[in-house]
């Protein structure tokens, strides 16, 4: 399988008076296919690797690499990009748009890439929504629907400018056991149909117990990966 995603001794320190080191010396490699869950004790550092691997954070050292690209002289506008084109996030709170609707929030990050025409960003906003069980709703806004169809909808807009990489912080932490499943998955589907890569935290064993593989963090280091 193709490496996408590789990670060369990161670290992360919040400079004070008092440096905190959230990741330390973590060095991995993620490939096309794979559906790796990131576990490990509360405050240990997993999602703020997971942040420094889709470039929503700056290491203090360290390289991220994405589709054979060394993304560390990289300015904020061409991580921005980056981000837009080659990657898709999804989060424990879905942060959808609550003024726009289910459809034109999926719609959104395919208007600012522009790789489509407007029609053609509406078919393909309105085919991702269909297969997650969502035809019924397009119209509706989020605070209409419930959490595990919000969850859905993130899922659908991760999935919208069809990247490379999916990455996830804990997309069940507030779901039930039902909706747990099924977005457990949708995300499996995306590995397995779209031939991406997923990287997720979670503190589910269940869910992580889907993956091929588990990422052990402890006090910012990988404790173990397999």
């Amino acid at each position: 399988m193709t490496e996408v995603l590789r990670a060369e001794r990161l670290t992360r320190i919040l400079p004070g008076e008092v440096p905190i080191t959230l990741v330390r010396d973590v060095s991995l490699s993620i490939r096309r296919g794979e559906f790796v869950c990131i576990q490990g004790p509360s405050g240990s550092g997993k999602s703020s690797l997971l942040y420094l691997l889709g470039l929503l954070d700056v290491p203090t050292s360290g390289k991220v690499w994405l589709d054979g690209i060394d993304t560390s002289a990289y300015g904020e506008d061409q991580l921005a990009q980056v981000r837009l084109e080659k990657l898709g996030f999804v989060f424990q709170f879905h942060f959808l748009l609550a003024e726009f609707t289910v459809l034109d929030n999926v719609v959104l990050p395919m208007a600012k890439l522009g790789r489509l025409r407007p029609e053609e960003q509406r078919a393909r906003a309105e085919g991702l929504l269909a297969d997650l069980g969502l035809a019924d709703h397009l119209r509706k806004r989020p605070d209409q629907l419930s959490g595990g169809q919000r969850q859905r909808v993130a899922i659908a807009r991760a999935l919208a400018n069809e990247p490379l990489v999916i990455l996830a912080d804990e997309p069940t932490g507030n779901l039930d056991t039902a909706s747990s499943r099924n977005v457990q998955e949708t995300l499996k589907a995306a590995v397995r149909d779209g031939h991406k890569a997923v990287v997720t935290v979670t503190h589910d064993p269940d869910f992580a117990s889907a993956g091929d593989r588990i990422i052990r963090i402890v006090d910012g280091r990988v404790e173990s990966d397999g």
